[in-house]
């Protein structure tokens, strides 16, 4: 059974602080065949900050190897109206 690597992001992701996100998530994801965002205390994502999940998925490709979990709904609003939530393995 593969084990999954659990990063926990919270607050908010905008221009301002997007590199630090990009980066964390590289550093975190380094040689992890399975990774899971949880995004329990999440609260906002920009367009910059999608650029960055969508870069994540291009790494991990399709299915489940890369899944997002416990979206609120105001992020969940975000990903629906920008189409994400069609790209991203949402839990």
């Amino acid at each position: 059974m593969q084990k999954n690597t659990v990063i926990y992001v919270s607050g908010e992701v905008d221009s301002a602080n997007v590199e630090e996100f990009e980066q964390g998530l590289i550093t975190e994801t380094e040689g992890e065949k399975k990774v899971v965002i949880d995004l329990t205390d999440f609260e906002y994502i920009s367009s910059t900050g999608l650029r960055v999940l969508l870069m994540l998925q291009k790494k991990y490709g399709q299915g489940d190897a890369l899944s997002i979990r416990n979206v609120n709904d105001e992020v969940m609003d975000i990903f629906n109206v920008t189409g994400f939530s069609k790209l991203l393995h949402i839990d």
